[in-house]
């Protein structure tokens, strides 16, 4: 069992300290540790009017990533020490970007701007550019609507780095394996995850049982089609036999070519949809982007028919 730093009683001790000097309603106040793995601060924050935060000493630039994601008009209240005792102080994030954490303590960041729906389908103008051109929002959305994620989900995204991102941030409690073969797609992948606050998202460079070793496994894989699709659909369905599957294409003979490689790895219920998106211009003319076909279905143990 993983050792943890702030129990529940330590935590009930930080709970009642703010209760008795702050005016925040704590019926309201959403809990982060983010000493366990996979735990997003600015996601949570963004989404969230109170949230208590449990973190431990050596986090020198957590208040700089919250100003430079927007967030420096919020309120942090805070004591100097390790221990839920003494004068609790308030501060605005903008006046602590050049402040660390020097202590395992709890803090309340309070929100007043917290949007808690998140609209699927973020503008591509919120990603970092790179060497990276992203499908349309309008695109991601209906992939989304495809995959079904949970927020305890873990999930493998391959080749498909917007996705990856809000898929990040919907499985919040759950992990992200981001496959990018190309080194720069890699680079702006790892600038998106700095960029968005996120601590769930693990970057590999290929596909293969051992890279996928000692990562959570993935109950979902989005991919865009490639050359090496069927490797790694054989891959995951091995790992887990009964993985959902979300496939991306722009090429019609492979999208028709696509129920008969789910049938061979045991994927079952096979759906094909193609998503066309058309912009008026400002010359009132339709603009038509590229209209891929999405082929999702999940596998199933007792299907599975190996070469």
């Amino acid at each position: 069992m993983e050792q943890q730093l702030f129990t529940n009683e330590i935590i009930l001790s930080w709970l009642q300290y703010f209760a008795k000097n702050t005016p925040i309603d704590l019926e309201k106040v959403k809990m982060l540790d983010i000493t366990r793995k996979n735990k997003n601060v600015i996601p949570t924050v963004e989404a969230h009017k109170a949230v208590l935060v449990f973190t431990e000493a050596g986090n020198p630039d957590i208040f700089y990533r919250m100003w430079n994601a927007g967030l420096g008009d919020c309120d942090v209240w805070y004591n100097e020490g390790s221990e839920p005792v003494g004068e609790v102080k308030c501060d605005k994030v903008c006046n602590m970007i050049n402040r660390g954490i020097n202590a395992s303590a709890g803090m309340l960041i309070i929100n007043a701007n917290a949007c808690n729906t998140y609209k699927i389908g973020m503008d591509n103008q919120n990603f970092r550019r790179g060497s990276i051109h992203y499908v349309g929002s309008e695109i991601r959305s209906v992939i989304f609507n495809k995959m079904q994620i949970g927020r305890q989900d873990d999930i493998c995204v391959i080749s498909g780095e917007s996705i990856a991102i809000e898929a990040g941030i919907i499985a919040n409690e759950g992990s992200v394996i981001a496959v990018e073969y190309n080194k720069d797609d890699r680079a702006t992948m790892e600038d998106n995850i700095d960029h968005f606050g996120l601590h769930n998202i693990h970057v590999v460079d290929h596909v293969d049982e051992e890279t996928l070793q000692g990562y959570a496994t993935p109950s979902l894989v989005f991919l865009v089609a490639s050359a090496s699709t069927e490797q790694e659909i054989a891959c995951l369905t091995k790992i887990n036999p009964q993985i959902s599957v979300v496939v991306y294409t722009l090429d019609f003979a492979v999208a028709a070519g696509m129920p008969k490689l789910f049938e061979k790895y045991g994927i079952r219920d096979a759906e094909t949809i193609q998503v066309s998106v058309s912009r008026l211009t400002a010359k009132n003319s339709f603009e038509q982007e590229p209209a891929p076909w999405i082929i999702s279905g999940k596998a199933d143990v007792a299907d599975v028919i190996r070469k």
